[in-house]
């Protein structure tokens, strides 16, 4: 089994909770990968928000926290300065992220709190029924935007180039999506490493939500794309003084 799923996670809870075609589960794939190369399980807690990223509760065989709706961040804060020792994930939807949670997050950034914040944009309130969050493009169609996302709402709404304004200068702020699932790895395992190091880390991955999107696999990709060309990838802060940084 360990050539099929990483070891970290728990193998009497598969197949995982998300629907067929969802992005987390590749997220969690990778996320998983990365725990094992780091070998970092018995160290690691992960909490999770209220949200799609909630069924993944039990995928995992490493502790973790289930916390209210936008209040992960501040959760795995307090945590950490309890449990200094722990590397501490906050894992999370855009809603919890970036409507509810980003005065938390942003004052975490502002703080340099030296936790992992990863944040799955599929631009839009997924658990809930598909409605619009900060990050659904104008005349996107949701649940609560039948004809089309109107611009007075927001083009769509880019944290991580935000949070790299305001964040320490040894944060790392990044964005990845699952259809690069190498680079996506190798941010995850920076954002934890930079963590280790003592500061604030905070990635966002693109991902498709079939179920809510309506969409077939091939028309899935083909809106992701766009996502892609809407919210640049790479890394906005690298945790380097910036003479370094690229």
């Amino acid at each position: 089994m360990d050539k099929i799923m990483p070891a970290s996670w728990k193998e009497s809870t598969k197949p995982h909770l998300f629907c067929p075609g969802c992005g987390h589960g590749i997220v969690m794939r990778h996320l998983g990968n990365v725990i094992d190369e780091m070998k970092i399980q018995r160290d690691v807690t992960l909490g999770i928000d209220i949200g799609c990223s909630l069924l993944s509760w039990n995928l995992f065989d490493v502790d973790t926290i289930q916390t209210h709706h936008g209040r992960t961040t501040p959760t795995m804060v307090g945590y950490k300065q309890v449990k200094e020792d722990r590397i501490a994930i906050a894992y999370m939807g855009d809603g919890g992220g970036y409507a509810i949670g980003l005065q938390s997050m942003v004052h975490a950034a502002y703080r340099n709190n030296p936790i992992t914040v990863i944040v799955v944009n599929n631009e839009n309130y997924a658990m809930t029924g598909g409605q619009a969050s900060p990050t659904s493009p104008v005349g996107m169609v949701t649940a609560t935007s039948p004809s089309g996302k109107s611009a007075e709402f927001g083009t769509g709404f880019h944290a991580p180039e935000m949070i790299a304004g305001i964040a320490d200068k040894k944060a790392f702020i990044a964005r990845g999506t699952v259809t690069n699932p190498i680079q996506m790895a190798a941010l995850i395992k920076k954002a934890i490493e930079c963590q280790k190091g003592g500061n604030f880390a905070m990635i966002e991955i693109l991902a498709m939500c079939p179920t809510n999107w309506k969409t077939s696999a091939k028309q899935s990709f083909e809106m992701l794309k766009e996502m892609e060309i809407l919210y640049p990838q790479g890394e906005f802060k690298t945790g380097k003084p910036e003479t370094e940084q690229k």
